[in-house]
């Protein structure tokens, strides 16, 4: 390709139309850039560091095709600029165009956001975009082919996870500190990360001060740019060759087992409303990327200021590019889409019964693969719990799951069917077994199964704390919700009481196996595994301290606690029956029950404080039957049940007893277990689990 003009003093010509944001050339860079509403478009070339352009490039009118602008510009070294663009246009905010010649706008499909700096330090004024040259090679690392409800996810925040001291990383808070902790994710079991917001976003945007402590908008879920890591998680520089550390911690993670799961937030931007600042998507197309009012304003069903017009062919578009990049780029496994009614959310804010956007992540060829994992519900109270739009291709956290089991472990026996419908895989809302029933989803690879999240008590201060204590957040207490269903066992937050303490660890150990013995995909946050605490805040968004970091010296003091998990994780690892459907078992016994107290009664009656699940299948890689049971006691006194006949010359062994047998065991390896022959008796509020075993 050679010139064929000159613009400010560049050789030019014609660019790539059809590839948006800046790509590296053997011989310059192609820009590529689109505005529907837009009237002229310019080029801004930047030294680092320095906040005036060192050139002016206004696109000429033949260089646009419909309504995109691209020029390659010749003789630029990608390792010495920065660039952003301004867009001239109509300023009529009641009809939703805010155009403004002098806005510094960053690249939509920017590869790297510049100007981070070091983690907490405040920006200069305005983003800017690097071009990146990817020569990462993958070799020839194959897809991970495992069925979601094969995977036990573990949330984490790549900051959070290692940056207490205690943590004993290099690259503390880091991509690379997160790899230096493979060996303890392997140890733990664990076949699946869930990585909260990695994508560019500005930790200072909205910091503020609360009794001396500087806030922060630490979970990271107002994105700058969907293109772009978030270069503070990056240990060392990276210039040009963006994204690496995240690329080798991923390749890493691969290596070892391990799937890696984004958390991504295409609900809303960092722009705010009428009164945020305009740095990217407002100022190419306001009126196309958001979803306004007749009057210009914007709607909010996000809870954050904005909510993106997701299905605007446009967006939906650009949000298509992105997932495909990530998958391609970073061969990321899956992703979890917060807020993700907001999805099938039309231009005027109503729901779509049938959204382009969410039938083309379905559908895609690149996507076919991936995970795909939705929060179905947003703040303009759409839920659609056990009814998004899933085309047989989407799962979704299960908020019936985590409050049903949450009341009733706690001893409210008014959700005992509920508890007993999710622990069988939420059948009644995502079909399974039951051929032909909700047709939308695909049966036990629909449920992600969870008692705990970034968003919310931790394990530990669900069975701490009856209330929420966000009081260091600033709003005197009212953010972070109060339908928590948490139970404190006695004592509001930290004592020394030991009968409060037991019963505590009891109750942690209780979900931790009901959560193993669900079928679905068990999740849980990072921590509950060694009893971290967040001191009762339930909506730690803004803190950038003790009460967000992993404190790393309580696997130590909580040991006991970590081998349970570890534990109950490898059973769930070793039982097929309880993660699926397999064929029906040799001994006659049926796939899946829920059983009163007296095992042959199966129906769970109107108020039950103890019931138990079995499930029953032929494990063909192993050869023989796999045969589980679970029983629950949420009654503060023994309840003695009886377990489900077995017709075959097995019978059933103890393999888990939260309760203890008062020596401070309460698990029991193969070949280790107790057998149980008759009744047995459940201690007060304890879980048991069950096994068959050959004579």
């Amino acid at each position: 390709m050679t010139p064929m003009g000159r613009v400010a003093g560049f050789p030019v010509r014609p660019g790539l139309f059809d590839v948006n944001g800046a790509m590296a050339l053997p011989n310059g860079v192609s820009f590529t850039v689109h505005t529907h509403f837009g009237t002229s478009c310019e080029l801004l070339l930047y030294h680092e560091g320095e906040e005036e352009p060192y050139a002016v490039l206004p696109f000429p009118e033949e260089y646009k095709i419909g309504d995109v602008y691209s020029m390659i510009v010749f003789g630029l070294d990608i390792e010495k600029f920065e660039y952003a663009y301004r867009v001239g246009g109509p300023y009529e905010p009641d009809r939703g165009m805010i155009f403004n010649k002098k806005s510094v706008l960053l690249d939509p499909y920017a590869r790297v956001v510049t100007r981070q700096g070091r983690w907490g330090e405040r920006r200069s004024r305005g983003y800017r975009a690097r071009v990146v040259k990817d020569i990462f090679d993958w070799g020839d690392m194959p897809q991970s082919a495992r069925e979601l409800s094969d995977l036990i996810i573990y949330e984490l925040h790549v900051r959070g996870y290692t940056q207490h001291p205690s943590s004993g990383v290099e690259h503390r808070g880091t991509f690379a500190g997160l790899k230096e902790k493979i060996p303890y994710l392997k140890e733990l079991g664990i076949n699946a990360v869930e990585l909260m917001p990695i994508f560019a976003f500005d930790e200072t945007m909205n910091s503020r001060e609360k009794d001396g402590q500087r806030l922060l908008d630490y979970w990271g879920y107002n994105s700058i740019g969907f293109f772009a890591p978030n270069t503070n998680y990056i240990s060392a520089q990276e210039y040009n060759r963006e994204g690496t550390e995240l690329k080798e911690l991923i390749r890493e993670l691969h290596n070892n087992g391990i799937e890696v799961i984004l958390d991504v937030v295409f609900n809303h931007t960092a722009e705010g409303n009428e009164h945020g600042p305009t740095f990217c998507f407002k100022g190419f197309d306001n009126k196309v990327y958001y979803m306004l009012t007749p009057d210009g304003n914007y709607y909010n069903f996000s809870g954050c200021g904005n909510t993106l017009n997701c299905n605007h062919p446009i967006v939906h578009q650009l949000i298509l590019e992105c997932l495909r990049y990530w998958t391609v780029s970073y061969r990321v496994d899956g992703f979890r889409f917060d807020l993700a009614s907001i999805l099938g959310r039309n231009m005027d804010g109503s729901p779509i019964s049938n959204p382009p956007l969410l039938r083309s992540l379905a559908y895609d060829p690149i996507l076919s693969k991936v995970k795909l994992i939705a929060e179905a519900w947003d703040a303009g109270g759409l839920y659609q719990v056990g009814r998004f739009p899933a085309s047989r291709r989407w799962a979704e956290w299960n908020g019936r799951y985590r409050d049903a089991l949450r009341s009733f472990l706690k001893g409210e026996n008014h959700a005992a069917k509920e508890a007993a419908w999710s622990i069988g895989g939420s059948g009644d809302l995502y079909g399974e077994h039951h051929k032909g029933y909700n047709e939308e989803y695909a049966g036990y690879n629909s449920s992600v199964n969870f008692f705990t999240c970034h968003d919310g008590f931790s394990l530990y201060d669900l069975y701490a704390y009856n209330h929420k204590h966000n009081e260091n957040n600033g709003w005197n207490n009212t953010d972070g919700s109060d339908n928590n269903r948490s139970w404190n066992c006695g004592a509001e937050g930290e004592t020394d009481d030991p009968e409060v303490l037991k019963l505590r660890f009891r109750m942690i150990r209780n979900a931790c196996a009901v959560l193993m013995c669900s079928r679905g995909t068990p999740m849980f946050l990072a921590g509950d595994e060694f009893g971290n605490t967040q001191y009762g805040n339930n909506n730690s968004y803004c803190h950038d301290n003790e009460i967000s970091w992993l404190n790393w010296e309580l696997l130590t003091k909580n040991r006991e606690l970590f081998e349970f998990f570890k534990f109950m994780i490898d059973y769930r690892h070793k039982h097929p029956v309880i993660r699926k459907v397999l064929p029906g078992a040799v001994c006659g016994m049926d796939p899946i029950h829920a059983h009163d107290i007296d095992a042959d009664k199966v129906e769970i009656p109107d108020g039950a404080r103890t019931f138990g699940m079995s499930f029953a299948g032929y494990d063909r890689e192993q050869g023989q039957d796999d045969i589980v049971y679970i029983a629950i006691n949420t009654f503060w006194e023994n309840v003695e049940i009886s377990l489900p006949k077995v017709y075959c010359s097995g019978g059933w062994y103890l393999s888990v007893n939260t309760f203890g047998d008062g020596d401070g065991r309460y698990f029991y390896r193969e070949g280790e277990e107790v057998r149980i022959d008759g009744g047995f008796v459940m201690r007060p509020r304890s879980v048991a689990v069950f096994t068959v075993r050959e004579f």
